[in-house]
């Protein structure tokens, strides 16, 4: 914050533009760490611009991480002072960072103070979600509030973009499930539903009638789907058309959802709505039990 506004030529402009569609509406909110990000940001930092991105729904820790390289290199510069009157780790003027400061933060300062990481991180990302973040909706506009600088915004989501693994863009049947799953988008929730004949769709009616579409041949319901596999390995990347399981326990499965793409999942969740994409982070997820791959069964069966 406080930079000079500086204007780029037409070739930065364009370059900003291809930076945000990787970071699209939920991209990247739930991305693994790059070996980049684990090699350049303190631990204790990465694990705060992920814990404090749910702040702002849809919105990527990178681009906490990345404002925060930027600003202070992860709080490493020792006075973290601008000429502006900007402190802190994440560069708040006081006035700015008072609107965003509550409520206090799990592990902040009572009162808080732009001068501590926990209370400065969740501010930033108050302010990032006021300004369009939320859902990704204007992450450019976000970004250029916290710094009216067109280069800034071009830094931050350059250096964004270095810090999450790169998903692999979903082939063959994979990019076909989830392309029918899309379709769906707003198609209302039926208990059994399988498709416009039955008015809409439950959650494993719309992962069968997606990989239907693709030529695969899966269960009708969601456990039966679950004991089906492939099962991904925990812990193991999520790759597009992957199904997301939920439930107590892994005989206890009670919802599916079709992985839609870096940090989002397809599905229909439950009467009184209607099919949805959303941003999704299994690790955050106490019910998440798995995910299986259909795609590696090679074909109907």
């Amino acid at each position: 914050m406080g930079c000079t506004v500086l204007v780029l030529p037409l070739l930065a402009a364009l370059t900003i533009a291809a930076l945000l569609n990787p970071l699209a509406p939920g991209g990247g909110a739930a991305a693994a760490p790059s070996s980049r990000a684990l090699a350049d940001i303190p631990p204790a930092m990465l694990a705060l611009y992920r814990r404090a991105a749910p702040e702002c729904p849809g919105l990527s820790w990178t681009i906490l991480a990345a404002i925060g390289k930027v600003e202070t290199d992860h709080a490493r510069q020792p006075t973290m002072i601008s000429t502006a009157g900007a402190v802190g780790p994440m560069q708040f003027l006081p006035a700015t960072f008072a609107a965003y400061a509550y409520p206090v933060p799990p592990g902040g300062k009572n009162p808080p103070t732009p001068w501590d990481p926990v209370d400065a991180v969740y501010a930033a990302a108050r302010m990032l979600c006021a300004n369009g973040a939320r859902g990704g909706t204007d992450l450019h506009r976000a970004v250029f509030a916290y710094n009216h600088s067109e280069q800034y915004v071009a830094e931050v989501l350059r250096i964004a973009s270095q810090y999450a693994v790169a998903a692999p863009a979903p082939t063959g049947a994979a990019a076909t499930a989830v392309a029918f799953a899309r379709r769906q988008l707003g198609t209302p929730y039926v208990w059994g539903g399988n498709g416009p004949a039955d008015g809409g769709f439950d959650c494993s009616g719309l992962t069968q009638a997606a990989y239907h579409a693709a030529g695969i041949t899966i269960p009708r319901v969601a456990q039966a789907q679950y004991n089906v596999g492939p099962r991904i390995p925990a812990n193991s990347p999520l790759a597009p058309g992957d199904l997301l399981f939920f439930g107590t326990d892994p005989g206890s499965i009670t919802h599916v959802g079709i992985y839609s793409g870096p940090g989002l999942m397809i599905d229909a969740p439950h009467p009184g709505a209607v099919v949805r994409e959303r941003p999704i982070d299994v690790s955050r997820r106490g019910d998440f039990q798995g995910a299986t791959r259909p795609t590696l069964r090679g074909g109907a069966g």
